[in-house]
């Protein structure tokens, strides 16, 4: 699913947005930006769920802590009686629903990002070396690897798969071809001979498990030397790998720190993201009471998450998205915050702050009835 709505989603909107203003970079700027206005309706329903939560969570706990102090000594009661409360306040993990929904088209354009023309892109073939006595009881099994779009020219790309026909368990002293091609079969150097500049598109090949056990040739041509697990790497060079924007000195370059000198484009990228992100989370606390249990993991969080993609491989192209995609979700937090609140909903929330104004104000325990039930409760049976 991922490949199919990155070939044929976001990849034509990539083309058009190109077509345009011929800049990748604006091209990622313009296709995150549709994305997330696609996606939309269902952030802001988990965004509005996630606010609603965290004003009823007390009310929550309050009942549950009643139920399990009332059913201590009946478990099967006390499940039943949980069971309606989560049927009466609703689930805290509905809000996850939309976000659910929409991971897979946030991946595909994860994995479009990462890829050609942005990056260059590895085929990774994993070999498994056997003694030649040994391979006559194998029942061979052909390899296929994910297939990638392959950008030749800006306008020119087309679907590239690496393949074993006679599948990854080779004997000792044997020799294989690792087939880059088509999915309907057509070789990749004979797409590449169409194309006056396709010859810069060539792969390079690499072992990088196993340079011992086996060896492989600039062609592709795998030998066995000996048995044991092995890796060959075939990579495609990105169009747009060397390709500036802005600050970014490439989309395509990976890494904070590489061969002893620091890469300040990427440092402020994840600086970038790391700031958007505590952003994001401040403005979804926006006029609500503070929670003490999530107070130290919203501290903790973006740091290491920041400090994570500092050396994490991710290319800049990504990290821009990245970045852009943090912007979007703060104004959209930002925006939905000014959101009214129904009034039972605010009510709860007014006696939270007045609370939290002046700790000595005792809380009166909430009954919640059919007349002073939150919005989006549904109504009870009795």
């Amino acid at each position: 699913m991922i490949g199919y709505i990155s070939d044929n989603l976001l990849i034509p909107i990539l083309d058009f947005f190109y077509g345009l203003v011929p800049s990748y970079g604006l091209a990622i700027v313009a296709l995150t930006i549709v994305i997330r206005l696609a996606l939309f309706p269902l952030s802001a329903g988990s965004i509005r769920s996630a606010r609603r939560m965290r004003i009823a969570q007390p009310v929550m706990q309050k009942r549950q802590a009643e139920i399990k102090s009332r059913y201590a000594n009946n478990p099967q009661k006390q499940q039943e009686e949980l069971g309606k409360l989560m049927g009466e306040f609703g689930s805290p993990l509905s809000g996850c629903l939309p976000l659910l929904v929409q991971m897979p088209i946030l991946f595909a354009l994860f994995a479009t990002l990462r890829g050609s023309p942005f990056a260059d892109v590895p085929y990774l073939v994993n070999v498994k070396v056997l003694p030649p006595e040994q391979i006559a009881t194998v029942e061979p099994k052909p390899f296929k690897s994910p297939k990638h779009s392959i950008f030749i020219t800006e306008k020119d790309h087309f679907p590239v798969i690496a393949s074993l026909p006679g599948g990854t368990k080779i004997a000792a002293g044997e020799s294989v071809d690792i087939r880059l091609e088509t999915p309907n079969g057509e070789g990749y150097k004979n797409v590449l001979a169409r194309y006056k500049d396709g010859s810069k598109f060539t792969p390079s090949w690499k072992v990088t498990k196993g340079e011992d056990l086996v060896k492989v040739s600039s062609e592709g041509t795998v030998t066995a030397r000996y048995p044991g697990d092995a890796t060959v790497e075939g990579r495609i060079p990105g169009l747009a790998a060397k390709s500036g924007f802005l600050f970014i000195k490439a989309l395509g370059q990976v890494g904070f720190y590489v061969d002893g000198s620091i890469n300040w484009d990427i440092a402020i990228l994840v600086g970038g993201f790391g700031l958007t992100l505590v952003i994001s989370q401040l403005l979804s606390g926006r006029g609500m009471p503070p929670n003490p249990q999530q107070a130290t993991a919203q501290k903790i969080t973006p740091v290491m998450i920041t400090g994570m993609f500092l050396f994490f491989p991710l290319p800049a192209g990504v990290l821009l998205y990245m970045v852009i995609a943090n912007v979007f979700q703060a104004v959209q937090t930002f925006l939905l915050s000014q959101e009214a609140l129904p009034d039972n909903l605010q009510k709860i929330l007014d006696d939270q702050l007045k609370q939290q104004a002046n700790p000595a104000i005792a809380s009166s325990p909430t009954v919640v009835s059919d007349t002073d039930r939150l919005p989006f409760e549904p109504k009870s049976n009795k």
